[in-house]
């Protein structure tokens, strides 16, 4: 690198160099003073003849027109032979990595950080401005409890990083809080995180990493990092609903902030101001006394002259405390009393009353009246007997009503069944032909699922039926693969209303998918749910959501039954319109 920076050095007239931080591919980064607005700064340093001085010069400018308090913003960039420099707040706290190297954090402290910076590149994306290169290295917790977000547009230019889209940096935000659960890195931008194992070219599970992590946060990991691995799951598609998930977990994400405080200050007691100072400052005036010794103390921060007496020591000692009183003896025991006198004496002062007969009133018992109690009056004859026949016409009527409400509710069921509550009912629905059928299994090696029995799911026969191969797991996320099925193609776009399937084995779980691309599908990807079910005494009837027009039908089994090993059996699929 051209010429020579020492610490002490002035910058562009105005920033005093302190300390080298890092110098790495031609460029120092320093911390720095500002000598006209009596701040710390950090001043990126290269060339002004390196190819990345243009770039940087770009994005330091683009990084200027965001205003979010969350951002550790650019104050000036320029060009001063032989530098090309770029000046940025100077933040002071943790980075998220070395938080990181110690171990992975609680789940609620890593949604909030990660919802930090969320919000962030929410605003920024609106804008048109992306990171970059956003990695755990440039998120930073400072002591006021604060998410900073370090080099925007800055660092992606002084490593060469072409710019990064807004779907690329969606997923690196969702790496930050893979990271953050986990101590792991799941993206392949380079960083000092570890790397996040993976399995068959898939990331694991944060809670296959760590146990603990809650289902929530470990579903919006694996569905952005993983995109149609679960079916049925959508991944998240912009920063906001990123930010909205992750608060709505959180809860008061200002008490993490107060929590976050108290942590880097480790106590609630107020903090003793610090002067520092700086390096370059003149050096203090000799004492007159040499011999005098000062007393460490609080700092003063004006010129009033305050009591001497708390900097200098009192050539008198101070007095000594007084002494303690002895205290008068106690007796373990009591005096033993004077010779012929016994130990106890009975009191003579306290009268005993004579004994007499006990009355509770005042009065004399011959007039108190005597209050005669009522007879108990007899039964009226056949008064049980009637009451008797009302409680059984009573318990008749609950038992009518009862069977009434229970008739009612069986008719019910059957209208529904039949169709007649908006369901289609079988006598106004035509049935489709497919006009090929294929075995479904794009997590195979080699996708395939006994295509030569796939003819007899749809041969009009339920004695005959097309069946996976057996597994000694259940599908779905811990298993081998989340599951297999059948591709129906339907010739052309067409409106389903109802899919009847009968399988061999219960339960058995479907789930419908379909597409109306023209292509035949090959990943789970490529279709969308519209219908889910399990079977009871072998039938299964589907009626998709929606009534848009579909070209490509896919009978996805999720659950099996076990009969020895996992394995599906479908006797016959009927589509209809």
């Amino acid at each position: 690198m051209p010429g020579s920076m020492r610490p002490g050095d002035v910058l562009a007239e105005r920033y005093r160099l302190i300390d080298l931080l890092s110098e790495t591919r031609g460029g120092r980064f320093w911390r720095a003073w500002d000598t006209v607005l009596s701040r710390p700064v950090a001043i990126h340093l290269i060339a002004h003849d390196d190819p990345r001085a243009e770039p940087l010069l770009s994005a330091a400018r683009d990084s200027a027109q965001l205003h979010d308090p969350r951002l550790l913003r650019v104050l000036d960039a320029g060009t001063l032979e032989p530098w090309c420099y770029v000046v940025n707040e100077w933040g002071e706290g943790r980075s998220l990595d070395i938080m990181l190297a110690e171990e992975p954090l609680s789940p609620r402290r890593a949604a909030w950080i990660a919802g930090e910076v969320a919000e962030l590149l929410a605003t920024a994306h609106r804008q048109g401005i992306t990171h970059g290169r956003l990695v755990p290295d440039n998120v930073l917790v400072d002591q006021r409890g604060s998410v900073k977000v370090i080099g925007f547009a800055v660092d992606a230019a002084l490593n060469g990083v072409r710019p990064a889209t807004p779907a690329s940096e969606l997923l690196d935000l969702v790496g930050v809080l893979y990271a953050a659960l986990t101590g792991r890195w799941p993206r392949s931008t380079p960083c000092r995180v570890p790397t996040a194992p993976e399995h068959h070219g898939l990331v694991l599970r944060p809670r296959q990493v760590r146990a603990g992590v809650p289902r929530v946060l470990d579903s919006l990991c694996d569905a952005a990092l993983n995109p149609g691995h679960v079916p049925g799951v959508v991944a998240p598609r912009s920063p906001d609903r990123v930010a909205a998930a992750l608060f709505d977990f959180v809860g008061d994400r200002h008490a993490m902030a107060e929590a976050e405080v108290v942590r880097n200050r480790g106590n609630t007691s107020p903090r003793i101001p610090v002067v520092d100072a700086l390096v370059w400052a003149p050096d203090p005036p000799p004492a007159e006394d040499p011999g005098e010794e000062t007393q460490v103390g609080l700092p003063s921060f004006d010129d009033e002259v305050l009591d001497p007496d708390w900097r200098t020591p009192s050539p008198e000692p101070p007095p000594p405390p007084p002494p303690f009183e002895d205290s008068p003896a106690r007796p373990l025991f009591a005096p033993d009393p004077p010779d012929g006198q016994p130990v106890r004496v009975p009191r003579d002062d306290i009268a005993l009353p004579e004994p007499a007969e006990f009355w509770p009133w005042e009065t004399d018992p011959s007039q108190v009246p005597v209050v005669e109690e009522p007879e108990p009056e007899e039964p009226v004859p056949g008064r049980g007997w009637m009451r008797g026949a009302a409680l059984l016409a009573l318990a008749l009527v609950v038992l009518l009503v009862m069977v009434y409400a229970f008739n009612r509710g069986r008719d019910d069921a059957d209208r529904n069944d039949s169709g007649s509550d908006g369901e289609p009912s079988s006598e106004t629905l035509a049935q489709v032909t497919p006009a090929a059928v294929f075995d479904f299994d794009p997590f195979g090696d080699p996708p395939e699922e006994k295509p030569e029995l796939v003819p007899l799911a749809v041969d009009g026969d339920p004695a005959t039926a097309w069946e996976t191969q057996g597994y000694r797991d259940p599908f779905g996320p811990e298993g081998l693969k989340p599951g297999v099925g059948l591709l129906l193609d339907l010739g052309a776009e067409r409106q389903v209303r109802e899919v009847r399937i009968q399988v061999i084995g219960n339960p058995t779980a479907v789930t419908l998918l379909a597409t109306s691309t023209a292509a035949r599908p090959t990943r789970l990807g490529d279709l969308h749910q519209v219908a889910a079910g399990t079977s009871k005494a072998g039938q299964l009837r589907l009626v998709p959501e929606s009534t848009e027009p579909q070209r490509w039908l896919a009978i996805w089994l999720t659950s099996v039954p076990q009969d020895g090993d996992y394995r599906g059996r479908i006797a016959e699929v009927q589509v209809f319109r």
